[in-house]
């Protein structure tokens, strides 16, 4: 099971990160953007890392506070989900 999840978190880590170059990319040639919503809901939904990595490398979003505390609350939850996770293999 953790496995299983390690492997959904990745994945969405590196789906948020490829948004976040590529919406930083359509940003700066002036294209239709990746919308706000698809943005935040990777982070939250398992993919915060590559969230906050693309914030920081691409510096794309990181005047924006909803962004910042949305993906911080997703780690937040990620890092518990998988906490009980391994202290449930345990028992």
């Amino acid at each position: 099971m953790i496995k299983y999840y390690l492997i959904y978190i990745g994945a969405m880590s590196l789906i948020a990160f490829i948004l976040y170059g590529a919406d930083k990319s359509k940003a700066r040639r002036h294209e239709w953007r990746t919308k706000e919503s698809a943005l935040l809901g990777f982070g939250l939904f398992g993919g915060a890392v590559g969230a906050l990595l693309g914030m920081k490398l691409f510096r794309h979003k990181t005047k924006h506070w909803y962004f910042w505390l949305v993906n911080i609350v997703g780690l937040i939850a990620q890092i518990t989900i998988l906490i009980l996770l391994i202290m449930m293999k345990k028992v």
